[in-house]
């Protein structure tokens, strides 16, 4: 082979090889544009149109009132009724020979007397006696509780008497007395507070001789006042 043959067939291979070459690279780039085109096109989230609202705040004076919750019913007009005019007062006509002369008319001063009677003398004019009713101290009920600063104090106390029958049957017993003080220290009402659970008469006995004891008044408030007093009586044979 020749030389001007082997420089031929050099030209004709690197011309070859330039268009080969060239035809790879953009064969290979179309390659990587589609491979990242479809990725980013797989991945790629598409947008969503966000719609925009207007909203346009009132004043309370713009709003229109709230409907009614119940409907009242329809309003009738109020017609007033016609009222004859008053006669009082009114002149009538009469003829000339009835009508009087001279008309006086009374003040308001001379109808008062004309209205009132007088009194000639005042001391004789009925006076209305009002009576005043003496009103009883109030008493307190027995389980009524009185704050006293101090407490009745016997003046004179009576022994009550043995009854017989529990003498002769040799009974012994105390009775639970309660007694009202009144303001000026007698008794005025006695009942059993706590019997002697024997039927021999202690009882009675105990409230006969109660009701003769005689006691200073309790004070509340520097006043006399009523109050219970209660105090056992026993009854032995001793006595």
């Amino acid at each position: 082979m020749n030389s001007a043959t082997a420089q031929y067939g050099a030209l004709e291979l690197k011309r070859s090889y330039q268009k080969n070459m060239f035809i790879a690279v953009l064969i290979a780039a179309s390659i990587h544009l589609g491979i990242v085109g479809g990725w980013l096109w797989a991945t790629h989230e598409p947008e969503v149109e966000h719609t925009t609202r207007t909203m346009v705040v009132q004043s309370m004076t713009d709003l229109a009132p709230p409907p009614q919750l119940q409907k009242l019913p329809p309003q009738t007009a109020y017609q007033v009724p016609e009222v004859a005019p008053p006669s009082v007062g009114i002149p009538e006509a009469v003829p000339d020979e009835e009508a009087p002369e001279n008309v006086k008319v009374a003040t308001q001063e001379e109808l008062k007397v004309i209205s009132a009677p007088p009194v000639e003398n005042v001391e004789e004019a009925p006076v209305e006696e009002i009576v005043i009713e003496n009103v009883d101290e109030l008493l307190p009920k027995p389980d009524e509780f009185i704050p006293v600063e101090q407490q009745p104090q016997v003046v004179k106390a009576v022994q009550p008497e043995y009854p017989e029958m529990a003498r002769r049957m040799g009974l012994e017993g105390k009775v639970w007395i309660k007694a009202l003080v009144d303001k000026s220290g007698k008794v005025r009402d006695v009942i059993v507070a706590k019997d002697s659970g024997v039927e021999a008469g202690f009882e009675e006995a105990a409230i006969e001789a109660a009701y003769g004891y005689v006691y200073t008044p309790a004070i509340a408030n520097n006043q006399p006042v009523a109050i219970w007093i209660m105090y056992p009586v026993s009854f032995t044979l001793d006595d």
